[in-house]
């Protein structure tokens, strides 16, 4: 393990957080080194770990991008009750009309249409009639803009990832604690129905001690280098200067969450290696003429990029991530214990019934029946009436979180997950460029993940 590495870049890390910490903090009030906050008692830190608000009658959310993602949000969060959409904001006019459009005649009240410069988001986080801030915008704006809408107090919810390095995901846990403001990124694939099952049957015991999982985004999205307006304008950008895992939390969420990370254990470090970099350059120069600025870019993002986690209870988890294969689509949901394991794409499961023999059952009918997720089912008809682009992940993760502002509950994710699970990104590069050398997972809980409980169901 290359520990003068690690301990530099903490060294080096230390000046940005006290800075960030002091800028969220009271007048008059010290902040303290980070780095002091690992030897720290638990009962010192303004930690975050189940923080419950004031209940809301009413969630009045201010939406930041409008494009794909962030139109699809607005209108599947429309009918979700005791939620408002009172504010937008995109720089794109027609994106914003789109949405403000469909609200006011959803609705019958128009919302604040908010554009102009690419700080004009700030208006709306200023906004008295804006609880709560959602960030579906380009990745690079994520941690500007939540650490803009947390200090200004509102509850924050960005999308995936929440953060590209190991600093800024330092930035949004010390701006978090000092505020006391909840900021979770949306992975909403922890709202997946044969996630949630999967996590009732580990809870159950199904499977026995758990010992391995494995998560990927395996989607071939190559054709996004035809879109020059939307998403396809600024994502394959980072594909031509980060040799990395760049979207780890989609597979790696849902198995955190089976393993209680943050929670009873935690990610302690990583090996990744990445394959050679040929899909994207090939499509490129079979789809786009000679003089195209597509066929200009050189990507260095390895088609396939391997990892493995080890988790302090000793678990491990192999991560992958693969964007230019002409593969079918998988995000791996593997879980294995002393008993049995479950996988995904297609969904299978094998359990120790006695027997030396094992093969994989297809047929889950009966352990749906048992395990299926209960409020995906009291939710299946309000889902009809709004149907999601992701097959009503959306739906149940959006009216889960306004159910638990509504009632003054703590959000299902918090700021600590959010950086364990996007942190991948920078870690997994630290490590292809260091010859796979080991490479440490922050403790962003500071030891508090030792006595936490496992996340509610």
């Amino acid at each position: 393990m290359n520990d003068n590495i690690n301990f530099d870049r903490r060294k080096l890390l230390g000046g940005a957080l006290i800075a960030a910490a002091a800028a969220a903090l009271p007048d008059g009030a010290k902040a303290t080194d980070p780095s002091d906050r690992v030897v720290k008692a638990a009962g010192e830190r303004r930690s975050v770990m189940g923080l419950t608000k004031p209940k809301m009658k009413k969630v009045r959310f201010g939406v930041i991008g409008l494009g794909e993602r962030g139109g699809s949000l607005v209108k599947t969060m429309l009918p979700i009750e005791g939620a408002e959409i009172t504010a937008v904001c995109d720089i794109y006019a027609p994106a914003l009309e789109k949405s403000v459009g469909l609200i006011e005649k959803t609705t019958g009240k128009r919302p604040a249409a908010i554009t102009g410069s690419d700080e004009a988001y700030k208006e709306l986080i200023d906004r008295k009639d804006v609880d709560a801030v959602i960030i579906a915008t380009p990745w690079e704006w994520h941690v500007p803009m939540a650490l803009y809408s947390i200090n200004a107090g509102k509850e924050t919810f960005v999308e995936v990832p929440a953060a590209t390095s190991i600093e800024d995901c330092w930035k949004l846990v010390e701006a978090s604690e000092a505020r006391q403001v909840n900021c979770m990124m949306m992975e909403n694939c922890c709202y997946g129905r044969s996630e949630m099952m999967v996590l009732n049957m580990v809870r159950a015991g199904l499977f026995g001690e758990l010992t391995h999982g494995e998560a990927a985004y395996i989607h071939n999205l190559r054709y996004k280098l035809k879109d020059f307006i939307g998403e396809g304008k600024w994502r394959p950008e980072w594909y031509t200067k980060r040799r990395a895992n760049t979207y780890p939390t989609h597979g790696l969420g849902p198995i955190a969450q089976y393993m209680n990370i943050n929670r009873g254990d935690r990610f302690d470090y990583l090996v990744s290696m990445s394959s050679p970099a040929l899909g994207w350059n090939a499509y490129a120069q079979r789809e786009f003429p000679a003089d195209s600025y597509r066929r200009k870019q050189h990507f260095v993002m390895g088609d396939m990029n391997t990892s493995i986690i080890q988790t302090a209870l000793g678990r491990t988890i192999l991560l992958q991530h693969d964007l230019s294969t002409p593969r079918q689509y998988s995000r791996l949901n593997l879980i294995q214990g002393v008993k049995g394991a479950f996988a995904g794409f297609p969904d299978r499961i094998a359990i120790d019934n006695g027997g030396d023999e094992f093969e994989w059952t297809t047929d889950l009918s009966s352990f749906k029946d048992k395990y299926d997720s209960a409020l995906w089912k009291n939710l299946e008809q309000q889902m009809k009436a709004s149907p999601d682009a992701h097959g009503g992940m959306d739906f149940v993760m959006l009216w889960r979180i306004v159910y638990c502002l509504r009632n003054g509950l703590p959000l299902d994710q918090n700021v600590y997950d959010a950086a364990a699970w996007s942190v991948a990104f920078d870690l997994t590069e630290q490590s292809v460029r260091d010859r796979s050398r080991p490479k440490d997972f922050p403790d962003f809980t500071s030891g508090l993940w030792k006595s936490m409980p496992p996340l509610s169901i």
